[in-house]
């Protein structure tokens, strides 16, 4: 049972939202500034971390089961060794940064207008900082949530 105060209560989640914003920000950014994945997933991860330390594991309006968790940490193991695998098919390199806009997301309109034959110039790389985020997300989430369980446990047997 959490014992938070009101006002704590009203201003963490806003404030674990705004974590949470620049966290992907960090990480969809993290090929052209400072931070990347692993510093975008602890952002987010304090975002969630923040939300069920103040309203507690039952009423934490950011809620993950046991599943959900499982299958985003799934998802972020699996992007990562699927690209590396990539790069290992095209080069002989596991993680080889192709080069490349792998999606073709960026339209041939905006490479005429900025003269890059190729917009992205990072390859496979920004592909890996968002798989890397959800990892670390997820385990440090995880590990909170796990914690934040036990010591629900361990309250009601007493």
């Amino acid at each position: 049972m959490s014992q938070s105060s009101i006002i704590l209560k009203l201003v963490s989640l806003p404030i674990s939202m705004i974590l949470i914003c620049l966290g992907i920000m960090t990480i969809l950014g993290g090929h052209i500034t400072p931070g990347g994945g692993f510093q975008g997933g602890a952002m987010i991860a304090g975002g969630v971390i923040l939300s069920v330390l103040v309203y507690g594991l039952d009423n934490s309006p950011l809620e993950f089961s046991h599943l959900y968790i499982e299958v985003l940490e799934s998802i972020g193991a699996l992007g990562f060794i699927i690209l590396g695998l990539i790069g290992l098919f095209v080069s002989g390199f596991f993680l080889y940064n192709v080069g490349t806009d792998l999606l073709n997301v960026v339209p041939p309109t905006i490479q005429n207008v900025l003269h890059y034959p190729d917009v992205t110039n990072a390859g496979i790389i920004p592909y890996l900082n968002i798989f890397v985020g959800l990892k670390v997300f997820v385990g440090l989430s995880a590990i909170v949530i796990a914690f934040a369980g036990f010591k629900k446990i361990t309250e009601e047997s007493k």
